[in-house]
């Protein structure tokens, strides 16, 4: 369910008003000794330091494929979910503060104690993957933006409904076209919506009610077996 229209200024609310109040302009990871000096790291960049990211946000569960020292997309998605999970102000960039989250092992605290399942956090715009009750992955999302569209005759409301539900349809091609737009093998857990890959998958809630990820973190929640018939998929 994609969405291409949304406000400026809630962008810029969502990307960079949590950060002060949650990390006091970043204090706590700037202070870390391990971050200072190290080199501000964008989309495009590549080096030995861009591998050493790669790895540590591995290390920490943010899916980032196979460290290989280029910053693209993939590598930005991570760096989004570790500046979500910290509350810090969602540059994409692995900047000073960045570097501090990594060097302190951030990472969020899914709520399931027990179980193998996927959790949307919509406050923090977090899908995670938890395994036996720990957590495996955490990728960044976008959800529904809460804007109004009209589709199928109606108006209505961009919304990602909350619950526990199970997929219970996989569309087995690649690309899904519908009235809303395109979707990369969608795994449906509630009526129309579901998990799937995307062009576009910024650090705000942006889409009509599904949980957009990269097309390549949803290939890989086929090929691991996460988005299977009957997986639980917990949002809240």
């Amino acid at each position: 369910m994609e969405i291409t229209g949304h406000h400026v200024s809630r962008r810029a609310a969502l990307m960079g008003g949590a950060g002060a109040s949650v990390l006091g302009a970043s204090a706590l990871a700037a202070s870390s000794a391990e971050a200072a000096g190290r080199p501000v790291l964008v989309l495009g960049s590549t080096g030995s330091a861009v591998k050493e990211a790669q790895t540590r946000l591995r290390a920490l569960g943010y899916w980032v494929g196979t460290p290989n020292g280029s910053f693209g997309h993939v590598t930005q998605q991570a760096v989004w979910a570790l500046q979500k999970a910290a509350g810090a102000r969602r540059s994409g960039r692995v900047d000073l503060s960045a570097w501090g989250l990594l060097a302190r092992g951030v990472k969020p605290r899914p709520r399931s104690t027990s179980g193998s399942l996927i959790e949307v956090d919509i406050k923090r715009q977090l899908l995670m993957v938890v395994s036996n009750g720990k957590l495996l992955y955490t990728l960044n999302t976008s959800t529904g933006s809460g804007e109004r569209y009209y589709s199928g005759g109606s108006w209505k409301t961009a919304r990602t409904p909350t619950g526990s539900y199970s997929i219970y349809y996989r569309y087995p091609g690649g690309w899904q076209n519908g009235r809303l737009g395109s979707m990369w093998r969608p795994t449906y857990w509630k009526g129309d919506f579901a998990i799937h890959g995307s062009s576009s998958i910024p650090p705000y809630p942006a889409s009509h009610g599904c949980c957009r990820v990269s097309t390549q973190a949803q290939d890989m929640l086929w090929s691991t077996g996460w988005v299977n018939m009957g997986r639980k998929v917990w949002v809240y």
